[in-house]
């Protein structure tokens, strides 16, 4: 069965990526109205799923991310899929063109990557990023979603299935939503037909994934986050971006999860103060070193605990987090490039020198100035949406988007050329090799 499917999306893929842009937006505008047309079923089964999850005792993080009538969540998502609609059409961009000879031209052409294996929990909002991505880009997909999301995700890939076969020039198996219970690791062992796997949901499942496939693999296992407040920052600023960071949405894996102080504002009591009550306002718990818990004893010991051994390598995707000091931006980079997760940090400083060392020294996908953790997010990025945020460093890195899922191919045109004909394969004439102009239409 799981050859089967991975073999339809392949053969889709050959008939997909040959469509105009035209005929691939035409088909996400349709997908989007039958989405917004039955907006109140598919709330309705998400309700279903999210009263599952909160009697099967599911994680509090589990259950947000699950939430698709969470802080507009429908409507964002919706917005995506004509954000993706409308963006320039990535396929078939030339970025380098040669003159090798006399008619005969070498172009390097955007080309998808093929075949997409998509493997998540919850966020059912995933089977429309994925679905506007991949056909924009030309790319057939294979969604595969968890139990805990089956009856929004079941109503939603009707939705989108129905769309694809009878109103769009979309061939169907290009957009495969997989809702019976295949198991994965059928559908990993296709790297015949399947070219990339995109997991999202647990460290679990990503590692789990990563453990069992030879198909490559882009994602993250964690999303531990980092801001550190330099000793020449501005507190207002700082803890503006801090609370933000770790409050707007604390499941979300660009949520801080630790906070690097400066020892000269930690030693000011009246900073330290000002850093630690803006978390308490927001009822986030600090959990932090003995050097930091000594000055705190006036606190409110409610949003005050020790940091376990664990806690500087912990994603806690709830209101907490882990506190300590650090004697420079030297000992800060060195701690974040040892604990983090490599997806997104953050510095607080007005001292330029400082933030360009900051960043060109932080070895993680996002690295950021005075700005808040959350704007990790394709979204954000202008992207229309994303696949996922990916810690890998090939191919891939930081929000995925359309960029993401392109690869290249060399295209060489010519008129009966032969390579006999040339010095070195026993023939007179050289190579031209002069540069061309890319803005040409191959």
């Amino acid at each position: 069965m799981a050859e089967s499917i991975a073999k339809d999306a392949n053969n889709a893929f050959s008939l997909l990526k040959t469509l105009s842009n035209d005929q691939r937006s035409s088909a996400l505008q349709k997908i989007h109205d039958a989405l917004q047309k039955n907006k109140g079923q598919i709330i309705e089964a998400n309700k279903i799923d999210m009263d599952n999850a909160v009697k099967g005792n599911l994680s509090s993080s589990l259950v947000k991310r699950l939430d698709l009538s969470n802080s507009g969540k429908f409507d964002t998502m919706l917005q995506g899929i004509l954000d993706v609609a409308n963006l320039p059409d990535p396929v078939g961009k030339c970025t380098l063109a040669k003159k090798i000879d006399e008619g005969l031209n070498l172009y390097r052409v955007s080309a998808p990557i093929g075949v997409l294996l998509i493997i998540f929990e919850s966020r059912p909002e995933v089977i429309a990023n994925i679905t506007a991505l991949a056909v924009k880009s030309g790319n057939a997909a294979i969604l595969k979603g968890g139990k805990e999301s089956y009856q929004t995700f079941k109503i939603m890939s009707d939705i989108v299935n129905t769309t694809l076969d009878k109103e769009t020039d979309v061939p169907g198996p290009a957009v495969q939503l997989i809702q019976s219970r295949e198991e994965v690791g059928d559908l990993l062992s296709q790297d015949k037909y399947i070219d990339l796997v995109i997991p999202r949901g647990s460290n679990e499942l990503v590692r789990n994934i990563k453990s069992n496939t030879k198909i490559p693999v882009l994602g993250h296992a964690d999303g531990i986050c980092s801001i550190y407040i330099d000793k020449e920052a501005d507190l207002d600023k700082a803890t503006r971006v801090l609370v933000d960071s770790k409050t707007n949405y604390p499941a979300g894996c660009n949520a801080v999860e630790q906070l690097l102080i400066h020892q000269d504002i930690a030693n000011d009591d009246e900073k330290l103060s000002k850093i630690i009550n803006s978390l308490i306002n927001a009822k986030v718990t600090s959990h932090v070193v003995p050097e930091i818990k000594s000055k705190l004893t006036n606190f409110n010991q409610e949003f005050i605990k020790d940091a376990a051994d664990d806690a500087f390598d912990k994603e806690y995707l709830s209101f907490d987090i882990s506190v300590k000091p650090v004697a420079s931006a030297a000992d800060a980079i060195s701690h974040i490039n040892t604990h983090s997760s490599k997806h997104t940090e953050s510095i607080i400083t007005e001292n330029k020198a400082t933030a360009e060392t900051f960043m060109k020294a932080i070895d993680s996908a996002g690295v950021y100035w005075n700005c808040s953790t959350r704007f990790a997010d394709g979204f954000r990025y202008g992207f229309g949406t994303e696949v996922g945020i990916s810690t890998n460093k090939i191919h891939a890195r930081g929000p995925v988007g359309l960029e993401g899922l392109m690869s290249y191919q060399y295209q060489l045109r010519g008129d009966g050329h032969i390579v006999a004909d040339y010095v070195g394969g026993g023939g007179k004439k050289v190579f031209v090799h002069e540069d061309l102009d890319t803005n040409v239409n191959v």
